[in-house]
């Protein structure tokens, strides 16, 4: 059963100073899954994880998550820019971008960031971009291709335009140490949300034979692997959430069997997980605006998917909860439908929910990962605000809803 940490009232009470729609996050739910995560590879020295800052990126969060000793990965020349602006610098930020103009690796150099490269062809243009060196440290991606093909937003690894094959992977490392680079990393990713604890041992043990086949054929000790993101988190109720503290203990074993006691002798370990660390401490609050009756039943709502596009894109499912209405049966079955001008702009199709009235409260779960950050303005929509719960029970906007006059300024001054 899903659960929140407010009710009715104190939504309804909230709402008088913040119109619907509107993003809550809870501060205690964030630090309590991030300290649980760092916990599960508390047994590597060094572990560190690396916040996709693309799953929800607000500095008041980034802040949270530092303080819980998480890092930054970023992709873009922005999310490399607001770590920096919240303090995350240097090796606490791991850049892995792919398709990558320069001015973006010349802000990760200024950083000190570790870069990840997505292309062999990359090493040439990242030494011109740097001025004729490459940096101490480097990481290549990995497309381990037909070994692992799994279901998932991603793809089947053979399409996806991400990552060196194994070949170029040996060669890059060869060509890297060639030209002045001293310590290497070595990252894959190669799906996203999923809660199958065997996956990510799998990844896991896949990447520590690798590193050792890497040594032996280039004499390149790969000092840190990132295993990268897509842990799940139960969107469904009744979905088993991924045991974390499983996953982390039996990666240790197999740490223990193909690291420790080969030459690789000690590796640190990292992760860039988005998804598991914020998606269960948001919610998307909306209201009720109008209800339709013709070859199906439709409620409408005063948000729409430009703030929440998952479920219209991916048709991902999100629990909706009516607040104060959490133990009524759910005797009518609706779409749950926003207002742009696109049929798939729904957050919930043929839901079981209980009578629902006009005016109504929607809290939209599992919201605080690709939740904001996927937001768009098309049919001049408008993102709306973002508030932090915070763990003395107050609130506090962490990003305003925007107006008008944000959508209009970025035109010619001729019609503004």
């Amino acid at each position: 059963m899903k659960t929140l940490p407010f009710d009715r009232d104190f939504i309804e009470k909230l709402t008088e100073r913040y119109p619907t729609p509107f993003y809550l996050y809870d501060e205690r739910t964030l630090r309590r899954t991030a300290r649980y995560f760092n916990e599960a590879f508390a047994w590597n020295t060094g572990f560190k994880e690396y916040f996709a800052v693309k799953a929800n990126p607000n500095p008041a969060i980034l802040q949270i998550l530092q303080s819980e000793n998480c890092g930054g990965d970023c992709s873009s020349l922005p999310e490399l820019v607001l770590c920096e602006r919240v303090g995350i610098t240097g090796t606490n930020v791991m850049f892995t971008s792919n398709n990558t103009p320069a001015v973006e690796f010349v802000k990760a150099s200024e950083l000190g960031a570790i870069i990840n490269l997505d292309d062999i062809t990359h090493i040439d243009f990242l030494e011109q971009c740097r001025g004729g060196s490459l940096p101490d440290v480097l990481s290549f991606r990995w497309n381990p291709g037909e070994l692992r093909n799994v279901e998932s937003v991603i793809g089947n690894p053979v399409e996806a335009k991400y990552g060196l094959t194994a070949e170029q992977m040996f060669e890059a490392y060869k060509i890297a140490r060639r030209r002045g680079v001293k310590r290497f990393g070595m990252h894959t990713m190669v799906a996203s949300n999923l809660l199958d604890s065997d996956f990510f041992v799998q990844t896991a043990r896949s990447m520590f034979e690798f590193a050792l086949d890497i040594l032996r054929e280039t004499g390149v000790r790969i000092e840190f692997v990132n295993l990268g993101g897509g842990f799940g988190v139960p969107y469904h109720p009744d979905q088993k959430p991924l045991d974390l503290k499983k996953v982390g203990a039996e990666i240790h074993n197999e740490y223990e069997k193909r690291v420790f006691a080969s030459e690789l002798g000690e590796m640190r370990i990292c992760t860039e997980s988005g998804r598991f660390i914020t998606a269960e401490s948001g919610t998307l609050i909306t209201r009720v605006i109008h209800e339709k009756h013709i070859y199906k039943n439709y409620i409408g709502v005063d948000s729409c998917m430009a703030n929440l596009m998952r479920p219209g894109m991916y048709g991902a499912y999100h629990h909706i909860t009516v607040l104060g209405k959490e133990a009524v049966p759910p005797t009518e079955t609706a779409d749950v439908v926003g207002s742009l001008c696109e049929n798939c702009d729904k957050f919930a199709v043929d839901r079981k929910l209980p009578k629902i009235e006009i005016g109504d409260l929607l809290a939209i779960h599992d919201a605080g990962a690709h939740g904001y950050s996927m937001g768009f303005q098309y049919n001049g929509k408008l993102r709306c605000a973002e508030l932090l719960l915070q763990e003395d029970g107050s609130i506090r906007q962490i990003r305003r809803a925007e107006t008008l006059n944000d959508y209009f300024a970025t035109l010619d001054e001729h019609f503004t």
